[in-house]
């Protein structure tokens, strides 16, 4: 078997391990939208904001079995490695994926980060193999997905009349696609916010924003064509920003979305904001992207006041991540 890093640019590579995460998925999450090679070159490309991961396959006699990503920050988190395995279903249990974790221990090490992460789907063959090889459970995360269709927007008119009445100190700003630069200084503060969410157990620090890291995710969201939405809650009497939520719809299966950060400033909290904008931005689509079908989030499990929100909303559980993490 070897293990070999290829790039964007290796284009038969990469319709190699898309083939492969097609076939992970199905076995693993067959709810999950397909991998396609926009979506995965976009993904090497451009990481999640502008920091693009390292990807390595395994092949065995030629063909690719396995796949690892390999994810750093020089923002924050610089003894962090997170990694990503994935092994074909019919070459598991051969030390494919042994072989990959090995080789991006490895690599972590080389590029001086003392720590490592990694995800897996809440079954016993990822808990297992997390076990196996010294990596703690952390934390945990649930997969949510609205469909749209069964959404009743009467309700989701009430839901945001509601949540009006105690915001009525703040009004709503849409922002499609960049930040305008004259907002910028405000939305690195504004997204600061995240870092409240809960983590669990994990072993991470705060993220750090600031405006070129900023732009730096508003152009990983936009590439390839993909449209982003970002509904801001600004306060009437301050101009502060007390929050916001942020919605990507794909160009190439305009019938998908995805929710990013939903956040709300701590100062700001107590009135009903997350509701008001996740409200609002279910409107806002229904007037901008009428194709849009679905909306996916991720939450960690212990979030509960954002959990209640999705679920007055419609959300409906689709799996759950489970995130693991050891020293080297």
């Amino acid at each position: 078997m070897q293990i070999e890093e290829f790039t964007a640019d290796e284009t038969t590579v990469v319709g190699e391990v898309v083939e492969l995460a097609q076939a992970v998925d199905a076995v693993d999450s067959p709810w999950s939208h397909p991998t396609t090679v926009t979506t995965f070159t976009k993904m090497l490309r451009h990481g999640w904001d502008g920091e693009a991961p390292r990807a390595f396959v395994a092949r065995d006699e030629g063909r690719v079995v396995g796949m690892s990503d390999f994810w750093v920050s020089e923002w924050d988190n610089t003894d962090l490695a997170w990694l990503g395995v994935s092994v074909h279903p019919d070459a598991r249990r051969r030390g494919v994926g042994t072989a990959l974790l090995t080789a991006m221990f490895d690599l972590a090490r080389e590029t001086g980060r003392s720590k490592v992460g990694i995800d897996g789907w809440d079954a016993a063959a990822p808990r297992g193999f997390a076990e196996a090889h010294g990596l703690e459970r952390k934390s945990q995360a649930i997969n949510r997905r609205q469909i749209l269709a069964d959404i009743d927007g009467d309700v989701v008119t009430k839901l945001y009349d509601e949540a009006a009445k105690a915001a009525v100190d703040y009004e709503l700003l849409r922002i499609a696609g960049r930040t305008p630069d004259e907002l910028m200084d405000k939305v690195v503060v504004m997204t600061s916010a995240i870092n409240d969410a809960p983590t669990d157990d994990l072993d991470i620090e705060d993220e750090v924003f600031t405006a070129e890291r900023v732009r730096g995710y508003e152009t990983a969201v936009t590439a390839e064509g993909d449209r982003m939405y970002r509904l801001v809650a600004q306060h009437r009497d301050t101009g502060e920003l007390a929050g916001h939520t942020v919605v990507k719809v794909e160009k190439e299966r305009p019938a998908i979305s995805h929710q990013h950060d939903t956040s709300v400033v701590r100062g700001h909290r107590g009135h009903r904001l997350g509701l008001l904008l996740k409200a609002g931005m279910l409107q806002w689509l229904a007037e901008v992207e009428p194709r849009v079908e679905t909306v996916d989030t991720w939450n960690a499990e212990s979030n509960d006041h954002m959990i209640a929100v999705n679920e007055k909303l419609g959300y409906q559980i689709l799996g759950r991540g489970l995130q693991f993490q050891r020293s080297l």
